[in-house]
């Protein structure tokens, strides 16, 4: 059959099909176009990498401040202060305090010692609380880590937040399985903040106890019901409001300069 020329310049007229094309690739064109955004989009998705922590900030944010002023802060004190007057009033109100009066000093029942353990045990817990916490909080992308706290370069701090001596080495892979010495070194850690707690409340809170006991000899003696348990009340709730912030800022700050080190390029030797 004779293909159809033009008129005016007497080259063959492309055909209809040529023309316009059909409606089945367009339809194939559209639908590997948007394949094509759904796997960009996904690929996106891939980079961002949920399980790796956010960028750290450059100052305190609010998201940061209300973290570690508000839940960690007043959080824990209500917690804290909570689970001191339970166990207190479990431990005060089910013996036989005739017998063995709750006095100051003077054990099986004393408060000064009470409360030495109290401040010990209670860092202790928190520390490995608050590690896991963070751990859990910053892969999530709940808070962002703190990225304006320069690294230490005293060898006791550096020592004291897991930093190698050379300033210029890794900080270390912090998802690898611990041993057995790094879990006691944590537990010092948190034992180091129990230390200071016992300094700085312990004989604030010895020399309040003296002005509600009534004296017998050279020790103090007290009811069963409720000095013990508001006082554990209390100690427990301002030892967890002035411990728990310091270290959830810690692991911020830890989780800013671990972020900072993945980040940097390393420069090749020629």
């Amino acid at each position: 059959m004779a293909v159809p020329e033009d008129l005016e310049t007497g080259a063959a007229a492309p055909s209809a099909a040529a023309q316009e094309p059909s409606l089945e690739t367009a339809t194939t064109t559209t639908a590997a176009s948007e394949g094509n955004g759904e796997n960009q989009c996904v690929e996106g998705e891939a980079r961002q990498e949920p399980g790796k922590t956010l960028e750290p900030t450059t100052r305190f944010s609010g998201r940061q401040i209300f973290y570690i002023f508000g839940l960690d802060g007043v959080g824990a004190m209500i917690l804290s202060g909570g689970v001191n007057f339970a166990i207190a009033y479990a431990m005060y109100t089910t013996q036989n305090t005739v017998k063995r009066p709750v006095r100051l000093w003077q054990l099986p029942n004393t408060l000064a010692g009470d409360a030495a353990v109290t401040i010990f045990v209670q860092c202790l817990i928190t520390w490995f609380v608050e590690l896991f916490l963070l751990r859990y909080d910053l892969r999530h992308h709940s808070v962002q880590p703190i990225g304006f706290i320069s690294q230490p370069s005293h060898p006791w701090l550096r020592l004291f937040f897991f930093l190698p001596r050379d300033p210029s080495a890794g900080v270390g892979n912090p998802h690898r399985p611990w041993t057995l010495l790094e879990v006691i070194q944590q537990a010092l850690r948190g034992l180091s903040f129990g230390v200071v707690g016992f300094l700085v409340l312990w004989p604030i809170f010895m020399g309040a106890l003296t002005g509600f006991g009534t004296k017998e000899g050279a020790d103090y003696v007290y009811h069963d019901k409720w000095l013990p348990q508001v006082f554990k009340l209390i100690l427990g709730g301002v030892l967890g409001l002035l411990t728990t912030p310091l270290m959830a800022m810690f692991w911020l700050v830890k989780a800013g300069w671990e972020y900072k080190k993945q980040e940097t390029p390393t420069v090749a030797e020629v």
